[in-house]
């Protein structure tokens, strides 16, 4: 990968926004209430075996009419969907989820479900390596106010059965204060990448990497340190050497390389109250260019998680589509956005 890093930014906003379709709940396309889904939110996405992989978080199957927010009853702390649909055009439609034996969506990483220990267990983002699916997690003690939470470490869960069942890893581990907690998983030049953020939207992105046969070992990641005269990377293998990348009030990032832009393009919720952000990297490190609104919090209030695919573009990756999570009614829509160039 080129280092160069005075090459000129090339994007200038973005238009045509738009929510396609809900995704999720008993009015969604899905109509995912059949597997005991009424609420839920994320939607993070990773491809492996073929399919695309809806990754989703705490999920009700039954809430009262005019609740706002997460709650309800038939909890699970987060539940796995799949699909094969290739048109991002009209919105995605299910295969199927992980169910269990009354074929509800089945709670992939279990919690105690104990406020001030272990509230519940949130994936953040998956990927496929070593012929394995993998969930990077977080285990939240309390949810805390807005935008911050207590977290009691992150990790890496591993599933050999197709997403069936899955175990959580005794490593690597990240503190829960830790800036790797959320995380956007991407694999560059043969090696996996990982930005991360620490444990609510009010921190920057940091960046460390692992080859794909080493990823359950704690000892072989490298943590992006700075760059040399050449603007070639400085890895370490002291977390405490990563440098922040960008600076920003990050929450549940994506990070994805853009074909239209030859750029990477890095989406988040602002816990600056900016609503979904979008930004340009000339590399996977940097510079990244200055915040661009994707979605305002005005426009669409309540919203957070905008999470993006590679392979859900169209016209050559300058439409982008991205799933976006909207508070009020606790469910998962997906949207559009047509990438606007300098001219």
């Amino acid at each position: 990968m080129n280092p160069t890093q005075d090459r000129p930014f090339v994007l200038a906003g973005v238009s045509g926004v738009r929510r396609v379709a809900q995704l999720t709940g008993p009015d969604s396309i899905n109509h995912t209430d059949r597997v005991g889904i009424a609420g839920t939110d994320l939607g993070s996405m990773f491809e492996a075996d073929g399919r695309v992989w809806f990754v989703f978080g705490d999920t009700f199957g039954r809430r009262e009419p005019g609740f706002t927010g997460g709650g309800g009853d038939e909890w699970r702390s987060n539940a796995l969907a799949h699909t094969t649909d290739t048109d991002p055009a009209d919105g995605i439609v299910f295969d199927g989820f992980v169910v269990d034996e009354q074929g509800r969506a089945r709670e992939l990483l279990g919690s105690e479900k104990v406020d001030h220990s272990e509230m519940t267990v949130i994936p953040t983002y998956g990927f496929a390596a070593n012929g394995a699916m993998y969930l990077a997690y977080m285990s939240v003690r309390h949810w805390g106010e807005p935008g911050e939470w207590e977290v009691n470490h992150a990790g890496l869960a591993k599933s050999v059965d197709h997403g069936q069942t899955w175990v959580k890893l005794a490593a690597p581990i990240w503190p829960g204060d830790g800036n790797f907690v959320q995380v956007s998983v991407a694999q560059v030049d043969g090696e996996l990448y990982f930005w991360g953020v620490t444990h609510g939207r009010f921190g920057g992105v940091r960046l460390m990497k692992v080859a794909p046969a080493q990823v359950e070992a704690a000892d072989a990641y490298r943590y992006f340190a700075g760059t040399a005269s050449d603007g070639a990377p400085i890895w370490s293998s002291d977390p405490a050497a990563a440098h922040t990348i960008v600076e920003d009030t990050v929450g549940e990032l994506s990070v994805v390389w853009n074909e239209h832009l030859s750029r990477w393009l890095m989406s988040y919720t602002n816990g600056g109250g900016a609503g979904a952000s979008l930004r340009e990297g000339l590399t996977p490190w940097g510079p990244w260019g200055d915040a661009i609104t994707l979605v305002s919090a005005a426009a669409v209030p309540g919203l957070y998680s905008p999470y993006m695919l590679p392979r859900y573009t169209a016209d050559g990756g300058r439409t982008i589509y991205f799933t976006l999570s909207v508070w009020d009614p606790y469910n998962v829509f997906w949207y559009r956005a047509d990438l606007v160039s300098r001219a």
